[in-house]
């Protein structure tokens, strides 16, 4: 029997977490891939409409964000890029979720792929105009799953993750590769000089 040379890389498991970011409800999804495998690891919903202000909101965020890397030490993140819309304070506040979600990951190491939805949807479903509910039943089909249908952030979030699975190479393999347009971690390898 010929064993191949990275055969341990085989076996080896991997942790995504996907996040769904917002200012009212955020989503998070994490799955574990083993042999190209996907199962579901945790999915859920960050309710942050109870609290008062922003900032406590994107505090709480953070502070979720954190503990979900610390927990389950995801190796790479994928969170749904910026979209763009008219309501410019809605995009405003979206945003700063955003950051709040991405600075978690980059104080923690945890490289980051942004995807548009419509790349996401197509992804998952086959079609990039599939509504929140077909998504959701198709990651379910995808992780062998019951999902809640209340909670669309948080399969909204596993989406995000199962679309980084399906195009894992967004993330540098090794040292010098380039990466597909999008990836945080090209940003940081290509701009050295600019990280302080």
């Amino acid at each position: 029997m010929i064993i191949p040379a990275n055969s341990s890389d085989i076996t080896k498991e991997k942790i995504i977490l996907g996040v769904d970011p917002g200012t009212q409800v955020a989503g998070y999804g994490i799955i574990s891939v083993r042999s190209g495998v996907m199962s579901m690891v945790q999915y859920g919903v960050v309710q942050l409409s109870k609290y008062s202000t922003y900032q406590l909101k994107l505090q709480k965020l953070h502070e979720t964000i954190i503990r979900l890397i610390e927990e389950y030490h995801p190796d790479e993140m994928a969170i749904e890029d910026p979209f763009f819309g008219k309501n410019v304070q809605a995009m405003l506040k979206l945003g700063r979720a955003q950051g709040v979600v991405m600075a978690a990951a980059l104080s923690r190491n945890v490289p980051i792929v942004e995807y548009a939805p419509r790349r996401i949807k197509q992804s998952v479903t086959g079609n990039g105009n599939a509504t929140k509910d077909q998504v959701s039943q198709m990651v379910g089909h995808l992780l062998k799953e019951d999902l809640d249908p209340k909670f669309f952030d948080a399969t909204d979030a596993l989406a995000i993750a199962v679309c980084h699975h399906f195009h894992e190479n967004a993330l540098p393999l090794a040292p010098g590769k380039k990466t597909k347009k999008g990836a945080w971690g090209a940003f940081v390898s290509e701009n050295s000089g600019r990280i302080m």
